[in-house]
């Protein structure tokens, strides 16, 4: 049986060889998610290399990278036709990278439209292949569990209900946790700063994202200033996201303090409310307990197609977990500075509202639980990189 990762210097020494596993990450909160693992593996298990497409997180705690994954920063299906060819390319690397390197397994991270083809490759090399980070066939695009079934040594799921879903469809589907809850620090404490409150805006990380949303953002924010006396601005930037692209978006007669990304957990804990792009940073912002506003937008093909074939109520998942809509979610044309700003207003009201979102949000900790997902994952790359290791332990 493999040691439990008790300690980050439990498995030292045990490796005789320099052994390899190959990441891929192609978004930015699966980059912080795949730098905890390399940091975890690196200080436990130096003699295994980490190599493969990750970010400035993961290049960080010491990913051999091949490819940056902040090459692959597309959204909507019109906006990764126009980026196919970069795609082909990156992927043609990576197989070229997996016949030279071998690597003893392969870490997927999320992006299944990518990803997806990684794991064919690895499979059809004989390279076992983990997926972290689920992708949402529960959603949509049901026919992917046959194609996980089939590639995919074990699913590795960061939200409780995901499990049952997929084991359900023949899929070894195992629930690990999810890394935030590692990651952040503890709740805000809802306090309204008298004549002082303070705005988290946060409108995302890919770039055509940024364009559609941000000067929305900006004009949603005059609004507020204008409503909100006192009313503090703090746009975070996502990570690998340059202060002079956000600068090159924001109206300058609109005052504003630019956060850096590595700061984005305690400032988003310092805010009253937050205005904010779907994905990964609404589940941080409900962790954190700060009421946010959610907005998305893509081209109208992406969205109409999207429409037809997504099957849920929600967009954010603070909403899927807590089965309704604890975040107001503005889609598409309802994104408008108005409607937008009327929102955030009320959600810094001292009033029922924002304290019946508060308490919707206080369930969320408890419903995830508490496993440790960067170790599960880990000992998984242990396991593997071990001949005999034997079963991962579970947390």
């Amino acid at each position: 049986m493999l040691p439990h990762l008790t300690s980050k210097n439990g498995l030292n020494g045990l490796i005789q060889e320099m052994k390899s596993i190959w990441m891929n990450v192609g978004e930015a909160s699966a980059d912080v998610y795949g730098g905890l693992v390399c940091e975890y593996l690196r200080d436990s298990a130096p003699e295994i290399e980490c190599t493969g497409m990750g970010g400035p997180d993961m290049r960080r705690a010491g990913l051999r990278c091949v490819l940056r994954s902040e090459d692959l920063s597309v959204m909507g299906i019109t906006e990764v036709a126009s980026a196919l060819p970069r795609i082909w390319g990156m992927l043609g690397r990576i197989k070229k990278a997996l016949k030279s390197y071998r690597p003893q397994a392969v870490f997927l991270f999320d992006c299944p439209d990518f990803n997806f083809r990684v794991a064919r490759m690895a499979h059809d090399l004989g390279i076992p292949v983990y997926y972290c980070i689920a992708p949402q066939a529960w959603a949509w695009r049901r026919g992917r569990v046959r194609f996980l079934r089939k590639y995919v040594k074990e699913l590795l799921c960061i939200f409780p209900f995901e499990e049952d879903f997929f084991r359900s469809h023949g899929v070894n589907a195992t629930y690990i946790g999810h890394p935030l809850l590692k990651l952040l620090p503890e709740k805000a404490d809802h306090t309204l700063r008298e004549g002082h409150p303070r705005l988290a805006v946060l409108p995302g990380s890919r770039k055509m994202e940024l364009g559609s949303l941000l000067p929305v953002f900006a004009s949603a924010c005059r609004i507020l200033r204008e409503k909100v006396p006192g009313l503090e601005l703090d746009l975070i930037r996502a990570p690998g996201v340059s202060e002079e692209y956000i600068r090159s978006l924001w109206p300058e007669d609109i005052p504003v303090h630019l956060s850096p990304s590595g700061e984005r957990h305690e400032r988003i804990r310092e805010c009253s409310a937050a205005l904010a792009a779907s994905g990964t940073v609404t589940l941080e912002c409900a962790l954190l307990g700060v009421p946010t506003v959610v907005a998305y937008r893509v081209s109208s093909f992406s969205y109409a197609l999207g429409r037809m074939l997504v099957d849920i109520p929600h967009i954010s998942m603070p909403n899927l977990i807590l089965g309704r809509e604890v975040f107001p979610e503005f889609l598409q044309d309802r994104v408008r500075p108005r409607l937008l700003a009327q929102a955030v207003a009320e959600r810094l009201e001292g009033g029922e509202l924002r304290q019946s979102v508060l308490a919707g949000l206080s369930a969320l900790r408890e419903k995830l639980g508490d496993r440790d997902a960067v170790r599960e994952i880990a000992s998984r790359a242990v396991r593997e990189a071990l001949p005999g290791g034997g079963d991962a332990p579970h947390a």
